[in-house]
């Protein structure tokens, strides 16, 4: 079996956490289908970053890109205390190792009495109390 783009794209799909790939421009170039449920309309493939994080996080984004770019992987960004998640910036590198754009990557709280919920249903259930 070839490894396509489709593929590749059905195995981010099936990834149950969001991923929003944004290039170095600060564009918003593809997302996954559990992005697409958490954030709908407000986040759009084409558009900047900067649409749902406020002008504010540049140089912190920013920072990070020049961390990356020295050779730093995964780093920690914010624990969100309105949602209890660990929040980590990730860059995306091409095969000679380069930084070509990034994601933040979400750590959910869990509990013991909810560590066997799938997350698709976490973020429906946090999505039901957000409304509220």
């Amino acid at each position: 079996m070839d490894m396509t783009a489709e593929i590749f794209a059905g195995i981010l799909d099936a990834y149950p956490y969001e991923i929003v790939f944004v290039d170095r421009t600060h564009t918003i170039r593809w997302l996954n289908r559990a992005a697409k449920r958490r954030y709908g309309d407000r986040v759009r493939v084409g558009n900047s970053i900067f649409g749902c994080h406020n002008e504010r996080t540049r140089p912190k984004i920013e920072a990070f890109l020049r961390r990356a770019d020295q050779g730093e992987d995964e780093m920690f960004e914010a624990y969100n205390g309105r949602t209890g998640e660990r929040e980590f910036f990730d860059p995306v590198r091409d095969a000679a190792g380069q930084v070509i754009g990034y994601f933040e990557r979400h750590e959910l709280p869990w509990t013991k009495d909810l560590a066997d919920e799938p997350v698709g249903d976490y973020w429906t259930r946090r999505a039901e109390v957000e409304k509220r």
